[in-house]
């Protein structure tokens, strides 16, 4: 790969980034300037914070996919499906949903059970959009089942990661922010503009993603980790996200991290005191 191609996708991201925070704050703007009690909830502090994080994301990542130049157009359809599902289905267990079931050993054991969760509804409504995502880019079956499955493994990824303010956002920022200095630029750059455009509210416990805004984020990133990858490349993407989802299963992110000093103060950092 020459330095001009690379220097014009990172050109394209970080015009992406732009108008994606551009377009995420405009929407959170207007979306809270009315309060809304359904979409409401309690954090782990114990304080109320908006739901609507989620759907201004959404909205900004896929405006600015729309309108930066030079993405390939099955690629802008792909992240517009992906995204716009994940963020549907969420937002469908994040209003409908009980918590009384949680992770994906509860909702997968209440299936066993012959009980059909909100998360099960959404566990198979995005691995549908997310199979159909990775069908418009036309790589033949195998390629298609590799691609639908990580982009719906990585919504499921970053969902894990929501539990503390800021959460999931940095951590999408950490995956995203390096392929900025690639050709998956242009799919990128609006995830980052979009992100950090709303993180400050986020940190200061005014609002939270919820499953619409984590889902959706995390279908971002996997349809950009399947649009240029090689298939071991992809294979090994995969691999390491269903790794990490059952270790997050099993240990719990944030055991692991309230353990390790460095982890903890990335964490912590920017957030309100206790």
């Amino acid at each position: 790969m020459s330095v001009e191609p690379a220097l014009t996708s990172t050109a394209r991201g970080l015009a992406g980034a732009a108008l994606g925070g551009l377009a995420a704050r405009s929407v959170y703007r207007w979306l809270t300037r009315r309060r809304d009690r359904g979409w409401e909830r309690v954090n782990f502090r114990g304080r109320t914070v908006t739901l609507k994080e989620g759907a201004a994301l959404t909205s900004g990542m896929c405006a600015a996919m729309a309108l930066i130049p030079g993405a390939n157009p099955r690629a802008r359809a792909a992240s517009a499906l992906a995204v716009t599902g994940a963020a549907a289905f969420g937002a469908y267990d994040d209003l409908s949903g009980s918590a009384d079931v949680r992770g994906l050993r509860g909702h997968l054991g209440a299936l066993a059970r012959g009980r059909v969760t909100t998360g099960v509804v959404k566990m198979a409504g995005i691995g549908a959009t997310g199979l159909a995502a990775a069908s418009l880019s036309r790589r033949g079956p195998v390629d298609t089942l590799v691609d639908g499955a990580l982009i719906a493994a990585g919504a499921n990824l970053v969902n894990l990661f929501d539990l503390r303010p800021g959460r999931a956002v940095k951590f999408s920022l950490l995956v995203a922010a390096p392929a900025l200095a690639t050709p998956a630029a242009p799919l990128v750059g609006p995830v980052v503009g979009a992100s950090i455009a709303l993180l400050p509210d986020e940190l200061a416990e005014r609002c939270m993603l919820g499953d619409a805004g984590a889902n959706a984020l995390g279908a971002a990133l996997g349809v950009a980790a399947v649009a240029r990858a090689p298939r071991p490349v992809r294979l090994t993407l995969l691999g390491g996200v269903v790794a990490l989802t059952l270790a997050g299963e099993v240990a719990g992110f944030s055991r692991v991290i309230d353990r390790t000093p460095v982890l903890r103060r990335l964490d912590r950092w920017g957030r309100s005191p206790t």
